[in-house]
């Protein structure tokens, strides 16, 4: 295959297909035949995923070809990324997160699902899972020098703890190092506004649309 329109077409179409093998299958060829990896992510696989984007906007795409379609995309990246960075450094990034279900919830699809399409639209994502204690999304957030701390709740009762990690940050004198996202089921964006939060995503591509809005403005102090 020596087109590279055609290459690139395929590599966004394994990513609109939600076909993991084809993404990555592809992605090694382009590794092994030295393409221009910067190209093969932005005109491939990137174009694959904004796609999925418009589909999903559109109702075309549902939350199960929407995962599918994150995941390969993740998977192209897993073999991208390696080569980028032996060569002339990491690819461009649109910024960095950690990501978790807040202490005491155990609900992580949701989460997933964010975590995944942040990954997928280029932003470098720590994952910390379920369950995670407020000082660890603290720790890990200071300790990686991330721009956003996501927090997503599926209770009533533990969404409460987005409010109490924001005055933790406010406590230690951390409030303006970290742009804080918060989603899950009961969450609105009333109680994002009204516990000071600085982006809310009732979806997984609405996260992934906070996030790039709040990067533009300027993530960081």
């Amino acid at each position: 295959m020596n087109n590279p329109n055609e290459i690139l077409a395929l590599m966004a179409e394994a990513v609109v297909e939600g076909n993991r093998d084809k993404a990555a299958s592809l992605a090694a060829r382009a590794v092994a035949d030295r393409l221009d990896l910067h190209l093969v992510i932005e005109n491939g696989y990137a174009a694959g995923i904004q796609k999925v984007g418009e589909l999903w906007e559109k109702g075309e795409y549902f939350l199960p070809e929407l995962m599918a379609s994150a995941e390969a995309m993740k998977a192209a990246m897993t073999l991208l990324r390696p080569a980028l960075e032996s060569s002339r450094g990491e690819p461009s990034s649109e910024g960095k997160a950690v990501i978790g279900t807040i202490e005491g919830d155990i609900h992580d699809i949701g989460k997933n699902l964010v975590s995944s399409m942040l990954s997928a639209n280029g932003f470098d994502v720590i994952d910390l899972g379920a369950d995670v204690k407020l000082g660890i999304f603290i720790d890990r957030a200071v300790e990686a020098k991330v721009d956003f701390i996501c927090l997503s709740a599926l209770l009533t009762t533990t969404m409460l703890n987005q409010r109490r990690l924001i005055a933790m940050l406010h406590d230690r004198g951390l409030r303006g190092r970290f742009k804080v996202l918060v989603g899950g089921a009961p969450v609105t964006r009333q109680w994002a506004a009204d516990i000071g939060a600085d982006g809310y995503g009732e979806n997984a591509m609405a996260a992934v649309k906070a996030a790039k809005e709040i990067m533009a403005r300027g993530a960081k102090p």
